[in-house]
């Protein structure tokens, strides 16, 4: 098998390297021992008019980045654009923040539209072509333009909402019905999987069978693949990390007090106002745990070209500031706000330094910070993992103490009592997490997801001379450049 892997974001894998958001983190060790190819962006734009779009070719373990310079003229409205100020908020149950124009959709559909011309190169008799994320949602549609054969499936690393509020995103249906050329579409959650379904009930020209769908492409499966981490070779760095030197002057200067940590991207859809709200809470109700304990809180910025995300930044900023003045002292900080990114071995050890770890976003895809908390942490004296029951983790990871973000006491409540956990009861729903996290790592996410992709090309090439009825390969009207959005 000829695997390619294809997605907005890559990662090198320098051990150094900072690494921003749980896609780059899933693929990196996927490619680094399947031999796939990773296609994505290089972070540069040019002129399409120049001939050979491709950057560079470099090796990643057993595999290789083929990084690929997109298109000047429509990088911004496909990505700042469409992709983050429709998509990514609609999915993250935002629909009031969509701020989008037709022009952005259009360049969206055009990158997607590059960069299976792109792909085309590396088209074998045995390729397989596994899609991540909603930056690319018509890819599985654009290569199949172009006679694309091979399997092809795709993987959502965010949630799935509502119907109500997918209806909210310009041109929606003309992307489900892409998304429909996808041999197999693969979500995080079976209540992500559930909303999906949901939409295309509403749709009478799809016919919907159990997990598998008709269309005018074809048959697609949707199936629930939650993503893991490799929860071992995590711990091993957690406990080799503690001697960095990052990590050595964390721990010192704590000077016996105990650490909170969270590490996110600088992000609405995190929580971070309400988390740094819960802080300030619980050092107002328990005075006590002031000088006890501090939060550490990373918060990666990122695309600073949308307004949202600048405005965000500066109010946290602010909140972390009067905070700090209301409660700190000359000798003491209550929280430690740092706007840059950490390699993984340096995150490592600074989840294993921190007795409590929370993670508590209003609305999450699986969250993989989550599991790598839990990884890092001492077997013989573990924190405690505060989770908001809207990450996906919180499927599996149900020893953890559940939250929910938007209530500002309980999340107080619930933050004072994993300080004050006792050291039997942190042992055993660390060990019950654990158990779940070497239960299904990263590799098996890859092999199940990748079986069931050629399994669902198989099923499609014998279901291929019994088609269903008329109706449900009657073609969605689709207006690609057209004055009105659905």
């Amino acid at each position: 098998m000829n695997l390619v892997v294809v997605s907005n974001r890559v990662a090198r894998g320098k051990v150094n390297e900072p690494m921003t958001g749980g896609l780059a983190a899933a693929l990196l060790p996927v490619v680094e021992k399947s031999g796939a190819i990773w296609v994505g962006s290089s972070g540069r734009v040019r002129d399409t008019a120049q001939k050979e779009p491709f950057a560079e070719i470099e090796a990643l373990g057993r595999g290789a980045l083929a990084l690929l310079d997109l298109p000047a003229a429509h990088y911004g409205g496909f990505y700042e654009g469409f992709a983050n100020s429709a998509l990514w908020p609609a999915l993250h149950s935002r629909s009031d923040l969509i701020r989008v124009s037709q022009d952005d959709y259009r360049s969206y559909r055009e990158v997607n539209a590059f960069m299976a011309r792109a792909l085309l190169r590396f088209v074998k008799k045995d390729t397989v072509f596994w899609v991540q994320d909603y930056h690319f949602l018509a890819l599985g549609a654009e290569l199949r333009a172009l006679g694309v054969g091979e399997p092809i499936g795709f993987f959502l690393h965010t949630p799935w909402p509502g119907r109500s509020i997918i209806e909210g995103v310009p041109r929606h249906r003309e992307l489900v019905e892409a998304m429909l050329a996808y041999d197999l579409i693969g979500f995080q959650t079976e209540e992500d999987c559930a909303n999906f379904q949901d939409y295309l009930r509403s749709v009478p020209e799809l016919k919907l069978h159990d997990d598998v769908v008709f269309s005018r492409h074809g048959r697609a499966r949707l199936a629930v693949f939650p993503i893991g981490i490799d929860a071992e070779k995590f711990a091993a760095a957690a406990a080799k990390a503690i001697t960095h030197p990052d990590v050595s002057r964390l721990r010192r200067s704590l000077n016996g007090e105990k650490l909170a940590i969270g590490v996110d991207r600088l992000d609405y859809s995190k929580g971070l106002i309400n988390r740094i709200a819960a802080f300030d809470r619980m050092w107002e109700q328990e005075p006590s745990l002031l000088r006890t304990v501090s939060l550490l809180q990373i918060a990666t910025p990122s695309r600073g070209g949308i307004e949202v995300y600048c405005k965000l930044q500066g109010e946290l900023a602010r909140l972390v500031s009067e905070v700090n003045g209301r409660h700190g002292e000359v000798d003491w900080t209550p929280i430690r706000y740092l706007n840059k990114a950490f390699g993984q071995a340096v995150l490592a050890g600074l989840y294993r330094s921190a007795q409590v770890g929370v993670v508590t976003p209003l609305q999450d895809g699986m969250n993989l910070v989550a599991k790598e908390y839990v990884a890092a942490q001492n077997p013989e004296d573990p924190g405690v993992l505060v989770l908001s029951k809207f990450a996906g983790a919180a499927n599996e990871l149900d020893a953890a103490l559940l939250i929910n973000p938007h209530d500002i006491d309980g999340m107080a409540q619930t933050i004072a009592t994993a300080l004050a956990m006792p050291l039997a009861e942190r042992r055993m729903r660390y060990q019950a997490m654990m158990t779940k996290l070497r239960g299904h790592g990263i590799q098996q996410w890859f092999s199940d997801f990748i079986d069931t992709l050629q399994e669902c090309r198989i099923s499609r090439g014998a279901s291929a001379a019994r088609p269903p009825a008329a109706s449900a390969l009657r073609s969605l009207h689709t207006i690609r450049g057209g004055a009105r959005f659905h």
